[in-house]
């Protein structure tokens, strides 16, 4: 074979590249890795980044700056994670919502958008009411919503279409009253949602009890019930939806995080195994036992197709309460 000038460039960026290529894992991480949250200060999601990020700091060796990206119902956030350079300096927490963002017709994006690093919550959904409300049981507010006309009572907690818009919209259909009984008030997070309710803006909430430990420890607010399948072990006392009511149902939120897609083998293992390792750490779990989040770790493929899974779910849940729009 001979070989012209164009044959030994061609060459010389075949091995320019094959070298080039490890390298990048090999320097990763080469700078600040920024850790995208989709909602607002305040959350649970925010809450539980912001630990992560601190302990990742230490495990990484470089700083973690965590930046709240708002608005759009979610889509904002998401977005910035997906669209970020597929390099590993950027990094997000992917929530529930990216199943139902693109059922309700707000944008084109899916877990398919994103490299999978490891699912590490998923905390039941509960609904509230203020602590001076004249009712003190499921069975007293859905009297009160039985009663009452069409949109009424308001009541907030998520986006439209959130896990906590879904969490009120199924509770409503499972207790045979139509969803248009109860207004929703979109919120970016169940932080404003919540402070919403305490100020009286809105008459219900639905949201985790960790989110809102603070507004309950305060005396505002107070749940009625939660929509889990079993009481949980820090909240004995507050039954579960279907032993309030009758009626079967439960949902949840989760979070997870994620790399944009496009992310090399090599630097999306050593994410996993860096956030493996803080989420393991004896830090980490006391903050998340403190506060009443539950935990787990979900890596990789395995989160995946638990994505996978929720997005299906979340596409039948939308459809059955006319959200669907595609």
């Amino acid at each position: 074979m001979s070989f012209n000038r164009r044959n030994i460039l061609a060459l010389a960026a075949t091995v320019v590249l094959g070298v080039a290529a490890p390298a990048v894992a090999q320097d990763w991480p080469n700078g600040p890795v920024t850790l995208i949250v989709p909602w607002s200060a305040g959350g649970g999601t925010d809450a539980t980044a912001r630990m992560i990020g601190t302990l990742l700091e230490k495990e990484l060796g470089v700083p973690v700056p965590v930046v709240n990206r708002t608005g759009g119902s979610g889509v904002i956030g998401h977005s910035a994670i997906a669209d970020a350079a597929p390099d590993g300096q950027t990094i997000g927490v992917a929530t529930l919502e990216i199943g139902s963002m693109h059922t309700l017709g707000l944008t084109d994006l899916t877990y398919k958008a994103y490299t999978p690093i490891g699912l590490y919550n998923s905390d039941p959904a509960a609904i509230f009411v203020r602590a001076d409300a004249p009712y003190d049981d499921m069975a007293g507010l859905l009297t009160a919503l039985e009663a009452a006309p069409d949109r009424e009572f308001k009541a907030s907690g998520s986006a439209q279409g959130g896990v906590n818009h879904l969490a009120l919209a199924g509770m409503l259909l499972a207790a045979g009253l139509p969803v248009e009984r109860v207004a929703w008030v979109p919120s970016e997070g169940a932080a404003p949602g919540l402070q919403d309710l305490a100020a009286g803006g809105v008459q219900i909430a639905t949201a985790s009890l960790p989110e809102a430990a603070a507004l309950m420890s305060a005396g505002l607010i107070k749940p009625l019930a939660v929509f889990a399948d079993a009481r949980l072990d820090d909240a004995k006392d507050l039954p579960t939806f279907k032993e309030a009511t009758g009626n079967d149902f439960s949902l949840g939120s989760w979070r997870g995080v994620v790399a944009p897609a496009g992310v090399s083998d090599e630097v999306a293992a050593k994410l996993v195994e860096a956030v493996d390792k803080v989420v393991h750490d004896p830090e980490y779990l006391a903050f998340m036992k403190d506060r009443g989040y539950a935990t787990q770790w979900t890596p990789s493929g395995e989160f995946e197709s638990f994505m996978e899974t929720s997005d299906k779910a979340l596409a039948q849940s939308l459809a059955a309460v006319g959200l669907a729009k595609q």
